[in-house]
């Protein structure tokens, strides 16, 4: 998004933009060996056992998702609707990973993703704050007939 459009978006764009950019950035310091400790194991899926800043398990499949995810959220930033079902459905994805990690048994077939208690209140609380900011985040535009502040002649 160039300066000129971000200086003119809606605050619901610069709000997805903001987590969309957080995604990539976790994306990628997964790869990052020293950020991510345990680097040499870090493996295609569940078996990893590389934790992004020492805290958050990850494997090569979860940064690409990160990645993946941040990117459709960059590009839903060009329009409101799309920044705002960025969010909502972003919320409710990571809720839905933070009721997964709670339930899923770490040793059956099920589990497909290296999680641990770090990760799944993450996911709880980055949820909770997208739904948030989806709820929180003007979503229209201010006209001269909505906002009195701004000046508009009078209807004849």
């Amino acid at each position: 998004m160039s300066r000129s459009r971000l200086a003119s978006a809606l605050p619901v764009q610069k709000a997805a933009l903001v987590f969309a950019l957080v995604f990539v950035t976790v994306g990628l310091l997964g790869f990052v060996p020293g950020v991510t400790t345990d680097y040499a194991m870090l493996a295609l899926a569940h078996d990893s056992h590389a934790e992004l800043f020492g805290v958050f398990e990850v494997s090569v499949l979860n940064n690409v998702v990160h990645l993946v995810f941040g990117v459709v959220g960059v590009a839903s930033c060009r329009w409101v609707g799309a920044s705002a079902l960025f969010l909502v459905l972003g919320g409710i994805i990571n809720l839905l990973f933070w009721v997964y990690g709670l339930i899923v048994d770490e040793e059956s077939g099920a589990d497909f993703l290296p999680t641990n208690p770090a990760d799944y209140w993450l996911h709880f609380g980055l949820g909770l704050a997208m739904i948030a900011v989806f709820f929180a985040t003007p979503r229209l535009g201010t006209t001269a007939a909505t906002d009195p502040h701004l000046p508009h002649s009078p209807v004849e």
